[in-house]
C-alpha cells in the first residue's frame, strides 16, 4: 500500500503565500508523474499542476506565474508554493501521484487526503 500525506494548508489573506507539501510512503518501486489538485465548495475537482518523473511541469492556466511544483525523486515528495493568493484559490488541496509498486508491473493511482486553503479577502 502506499500513503500520500499532505501539509502546510491555512488561512491566509489576500496577496499571502502558502507552500503544501506531500510525502509519499509505503511499497513504493517508482513514482511517475505527481501532481496537485484543488475542489472548492460545489466544484469538481480540478488539476493545478502537475510534475513528471522528470521533472516537466503542467500548470492550469488560472494558476500560471502564481503557482510554482516541484519534487524530490529521492524523498518521495512533492510541494506546491503558492504565491499571491486570491479569494478563488480557496480549495482543499489534494495531492496525486501515479504509483508502481514493488512487485507490480502495472502503476496505480492514490490520493491524499487533502489539505484545506481558505483565503480571505
Amino acid at each position: 500500500q502506499v500513503q500520500l500525506v499532505e501539509s502546510g494548508g491555512g488561512l491566509v489573506q489576500t496577496g499571502g503565500s502558502l507552500r503544501l507539501s506531500c510525502a509519499a510512503s509505503g511499497t513504493i518501486f517508482s513514482i511517475n508523474a505527481m501532481g496537485w489538485y484543488r475542489q472548492a465548495p460545489g466544484k469538481q475537482r480540478e488539476l493545478v499542476a502537475a510534475i513528471t518523473s522528470g521533472g516537466s511541469t503542467n500548470y492550469a492556466d488560472s494558476v500560471k506565474g502564481r503557482f510554482s511544483i516541484s519534487r524530490d525523486n529521492a524523498k518521495n515528495t512533492v510541494s506546491l508554493q503558492i504565491l499571491s493568493l486570491k479569494p478563488e484559490d480557496t480549495a482543499v488541496y489534494y495531492c496525486n501521484a501515479n504509483v508502481r509498486e514493488r512487485g507490480y508491473v502495472v502503476s496505480s493511482e492514490y490520493w491524499g487526503q487533502g489539505t484545506q486553503v481558505t483565503v480571505s479577502s
